[in-house]
C-alpha cells in the first residue's frame, strides 16, 4: 500500500487513468466511425473503392444528362404541340343553324342555313331551300367571316354571324 502512496505509485495510477481515458476515446472514435462507413455505404452503395466526391460527380454526370434529356422531350413535345395547334386551328371550331321560310308560304320554317367555320373564320355555309314540291342545297365559301366567291344571303350571313358570335339558333320569324 506503501507503494500507491509513493511518487512512482502515484504516477502509475495517473498512467492508468489516462489509458483508460484514451480507451474511452478510442471505442467512441471506432463507433463514430463506424456510423459514418454505414452512412456512407447508404449513399455510395456497396462500392468500397469510391468516395463521396467521385459519387457526387457521377451524380452530376448523371444530373446532367437527365437535364439533357429532359430538355429534349420538352422541345420534342412543344415541336408536336405547335403542329396539333395548327391542324386544330383548321377544325370546325364555330357553327351555327338558321332556319327560316324561303317562300315566305307558311310551310313550318323547313329551310336551314349551316355554317360551318375554323378559328380563323373560313370554312363554308350550306343552305338547303325547301319549297312544297321542291328542294335545293346551295354552299358557300366563307374566308375571313365574309362570302368568299357568291354573296351570302342574308340568313346565311346570320348563320355567320350567330356562329362566331357562339350563340344558339335564333327564334324563327314569323
Amino acid at each position: 500500500m506503501d507503494e500507491l502512496t509513493s511518487t512512482t505509485g502515484i504516477v502509475a495510477i495517473a498512467g492508468c487513468a489516462v489509458a483508460l481515458a484514451a480507451l474511452g476515446v478510442a471505442v467512441a472514435a471506432v463507433v463514430s466511425l463506424r456510423r459514418i462507413r454505414r452512412d456512407q455505404r447508404a449513399v455510395l452503395g456497396d462500392y468500397g473503392e469510391h468516395d463521396l466526391v467521385t459519387h457526387a460527380a457521377g451524380l452530376e454526370r448523371e444530373f446532367r444528362s437527365l437535364h439533357a434529356f429532359m430538355e429534349d422531350a420538352a422541345q420534342r413535345l412543344h415541336e408536336r404541340m405547335g403542329s396539333a395547334e395548327e391542324r386544330l386551328d383548321g377544325a370546325i371550331s364555330h357553327s351555327a343553324l338558321v332556319r327560316y321560310d324561303a317562300y315566305g308560304e307558311m310551310t313550318g320554317h323547313q329551310s336551314t342555313s349551316i355554317a360551318l367555320l375554323d378559328a380563323q373564320r373560313n370554312g363554308v355555309v350550306l343552305s338547303s331551300i325547301m319549297h312544297r314540291d321542291a328542294g335545293r342545297l346551295y354552299a358557300k365559301q366563307v374566308r375571313a367571316g365574309e362570302g368568299h366567291v357568291v354573296a351570302l344571303s342574308p340568313e346565311e350571313a346570320e348563320a355567320v354571324r350567330l356562329a362566331l358570335e357562339g350563340d344558339d339558333e335564333p327564334a324563327p320569324d314569323g
